[in-house]
């Protein structure tokens, strides 16, 4: 029996075609793993059969913590139009760039730097257009990625609208979570699925709204109730994971043997940060970094994509309807970097949003989307 169902296009058929809008002539990079070699292959097809020029490159599998192979980072660097990272894991890090960032700007305005190519081309120089999978499975991209774009579309962009003033947010739920984080000048990012700009991408499957809490703002308590991601990938919880926030930074995690399996990657984030600094690979502000944004709240995001349900992969769970999800570590504005980003589901949210006049908006309530 064939991977897909019977549709007017297959899923790949569907990344290619409408999610990045390939065109002719175009070249397309896909980096793989063995794990994922058969969506990666129908991918490949699929950009022939739209006349493309696809290059296919496979690496092992890698963690949060892992490197990509120094000819992965190379191809990457050939700057193709279009870049899919179709990994079972993560694409990995670029350690040529993590010890010397890309910069964009100047002296006489801000700069910003990337301590990755793939960051660089997508979000730095706006190059090239992408997708990128952490997680993905066969039965997944058959399940999430034939969704109604257009309602998909407006969804985010209605979350974004009410977002995009706000100087802050509430988040409670009914297992206990209770935080409050600044967003006042930071912008809201969509994951619609419409990836077909250069300088835009997302995850395969799309549905979510994220943006970046102000670094040093949220404060308050997160009780992750659904599922985690971790060092060595993702799972459902067996009980909660409570963590406490003080001025923008985990300061204590409680719960059962997964709250100790958090507490010991966030330390081993630590350690690799302090480890760079001996080995000389970074400087001492450089090191202290890295290590004080391995217990930052980099995320805030909800999940709409109705297709998706919360299963223990992270890559769909944090598209799920009637769920929101907080990041541990790297955030999306460039200026909290760190070796990790560890995303963990919290059920039926309600979300309020606050802004300057005084006035307010809830979103979600109990999970459900007020729009």
């Amino acid at each position: 029996m064939g991977l897909f169902s019977k549709k007017d296009k297959s899923p790949s058929q569907t990344v290619v075609q409408d999610v990045l809008k390939a065109k002719k002539g175009e070249r397309a990079l896909i980096i793989a793993n063995p794990e994922t070699n058969v969506i990666a292959q129908e991918l490949y097809t699929a950009f022939l059969e739209a006349g493309t020029r696809p290059t296919l490159v496979f690496q092992p599998k890698k963690s949060s913590m892992d490197y990509a192979e120094e000819t992965v980072i190379g191809a990457l660097k050939s700057e193709p139009e279009m870049v899919l990272s179709i990994s079972a894991g993560k694409l990995g890090k670029d350690r040529e760039a993590i010890e010397q960032p890309y910069v964009i700007g100047g002296s006489e305005g801000g700069s910003q730097s990337f301590d990755s190519v793939f960051d660089y081309l997508l979000s730095g120089k706006k190059s090239v257009r992408a997708v990128w999978t952490p997680g993905l499975d066969e039965d997944m991209f058959n399940r999430t990625v034939n969704i109604d774009y257009k309602a998909l579309g407006d969804r985010c962009k209605a979350v974004c609208k009410l977002s995009e003033s706000a100087v802050s947010v509430r988040v409670t739920s009914p297992a206990g979570t209770d935080i409050t984080i600044g967003v006042e000048g930071r912008k809201p990012f969509m994951d619609n699925g419409d990836f077909s700009l250069p300088g835009t991408g997302g995850n395969i499957p799309a549905g979510e709204v994220f943006i970046s809490p102000v670094v040093g703002s949220a404060e308050g308590k997160i009780v992750f109730d659904g599922s985690m991601t971790f060092a060595d990938g993702d799972a459902l919880l067996s009980a909660p994971i409570e963590v406490i926030v003080s001025a923008g930074f985990v300061s204590s995690i409680k719960g059962g043997e997964e709250a100790d399996r958090l507490l010991k990657d966030i330390t081993a984030a630590e350690n690799e940060a302090s480890s760079m600094v001996s080995k000389k690979k970074f400087s001492e502000e450089q090191g202290a970094a890295y290590k004080k944004n391995a217990r930052n709240i980099g995320e805030l995001g909800i999940g709409l994509n109705p297709a998706a349900s919360v299963t223990g992969n992270m890559l769909e769970d944090e598209k799920a309807f009637r769920t929101c999800h907080f990041a541990i570590g790297e955030n999306y504005d460039g200026d909290a970097p760190s070796f990790i980003h560890f995303d963990g589901i919290v059920r039926a949210p309600t979300i309020t949003l606050s802004y300057a006049d005084g006035s307010s908006c809830i979103i979600l309530e109990g999970g459900e989307l007020k729009l």
